[in-house]
């Protein structure tokens, strides 16, 4: 602090000519004023650097407080982006899974469909056949013939989300995202597959069934084809030639080899229907029913009563007398008289040019124009007209031209033997 001094002796005042205007005060500066100002003006000093350091250096501060932070948006939006990437990446791969699925689904279901139509030509078939029995047979052929079961209904799959799909970010993870599955879960591809394989035997079980009813027609078509040729008689000459009108609107049905074997397969069971029928009316069956054996065959022989050489026009079998005398086929009542050395005869009109006489009956059961069905009784067996002695002759004609009735015998022979 400053202070004044007035008290100093007057021996060490300065002279001075001039009267003195007063006294005079001395200033003192303690230690301790002189250092808190000394640190008052540094600091001062200090600010002063800084505001002058930060007003020549705050824009480069700036800068660079600006680049940094930028650099962290730009380094987290890529990382935003590569989530959004992979959570895209992820929800596609689980549309195509879908999609996928969804399209084996529906191949399936086609499949089936077509299945379902074959077994409706499967029915037509085993119909045509004879009844299902024919393709239901010990090898388990019937299982070919139930209907397929239908597939189950399945819900369309919800939108794929985050947590649907298990997605997590890295910063949860702490590790990248895996890569998405490149398939369906296996439970629904073994189940699928499965489904496929079933519907691979139910399509080969009809194939199966398809080909034994084809084999079976062509087997028992050759059978009667052999019956025919025993005979001696062609299919053509029963022929039915009327035709008859068959139409309808066109509904293909495929092309493929299954629809191919249907239609080979319905071919020959409609040989073979006709085969059947042809041989249904033949006179294949024996016109007495007890067989006691024959006393004369077909052709030329000597005559009983001349003992000259002459054609037997029929055979001649034992039975008794008053037995029954029974149609061989089939047909139409075209005479029931006595007619010369025949005795008391029946003739039947069977169609297509055959006929069959019944001679020597002791009586007539049925009259010229009726309608007789195959083993049905047109007379009694008995020794009328050019006869010695009780027997049935009986003549198959064709055309009007007697033909040994063995033939017809034997086939018939045949046919019950199978």
């Amino acid at each position: 602090m400053l202070s004044s001094r007035p008290d100093l002796p007057a021996s060490t005042r300065p002279p001075s000519s001039l009267p003195s205007p007063g006294p005079e005060r001395v200033w003192v500066v303690r230690r301790r004023t002189l250092v808190v100002a000394a640190l008052a003006f540094g600091t001062l000093a200090l600010w002063a650097s800084a505001a002058t350091w930060f007003i020549v250096f705050r824009d480069e501060a700036l800068a660079r407080f600006m680049e940094r932070q930028a650099t962290m948006q730009y380094a987290y939006e890529e990382r935003v982006s590569a989530l959004r990437a992979r959570l895209d990446r992820v929800a596609t791969q689980k549309l195509l899974e879908q999609d996928g699925v969804e399209t084996r689904l529906a191949d399936l279901a086609g499949r089936q469909v077509a299945l379902e139509s074959r077994q409706a030509m499967l029915m037509g078939l085993a119909e045509q056949a004879g009844g299902a029995g024919m393709a239901m047979d010990e090898d388990g052929v019937q299982s070919s013939l139930a209907p397929a079961r239908p597939l189950p209904a399945r819900a369309p799959a919800p939108a794929p989300t985050p947590e649907s799909l298990g997605l997590r970010t890295e910063a949860e993870t702490g590790a990248p995202l895996p890569a998405p599955s490149p398939s369906p879960s296996p439970g629904v591809s073994a189940r699928m597959a499965m489904l496929g394989h079933a519907l691979d035997g139910f399509e080969a079980r009809q194939s199966l069934v398809v080909g034994r009813l084809a084999a079976r027609s062509r087997g028992e078509a050759a059978r009667l084809r052999g019956v025919m040729a025993e005979t001696g008689l062609d299919a053509a000459r029963f022929a039915d030639r009327r035709g008859g009108g068959i139409g309808g609107p066109l509904v293909p049905a495929g092309s493929g080899p299954f629809e191919t074997a249907v239609l080979q397969a319905q071919r020959d069971l409609g040989e073979r229907d006709a085969l059947r029928r042809i041989v249904d009316s033949l006179p294949l069956r024996r016109p007495v029913a007890v067989d006691g054996g024959l006393s004369s065959t077909f052709g030329y022989r000597s005559d009983p009563f001349t003992r000259g050489l002459a054609l037997h026009t029929g055979i001649d079998l034992r039975s008794e007398y008053g037995a029954p005398a029974r149609v061989t086929a089939a047909g139409t009542v075209t005479m029931a008289d006595y007619s010369g050395g025949y005795g008391n005869m029946v003739e039947v009109d069977h169609g297509h040019g055959l006929a069959t006489r019944y001679a020597h009956l002791s009586a007539i059961t049925v009259v010229p124009g009726q309608a007789v069905a195959a083993g049905q009784t047109v007379g009694r067996v008995g020794s009328t007209g050019r006869s010695t002695g009780t027997h049935l002759h009986y003549e198959t004609r064709i055309d009007g031209e007697p033909v040994d009735p063995q033939r017809f015998l034997r086939a018939g022979a045949r046919m019950a033997a199978r």
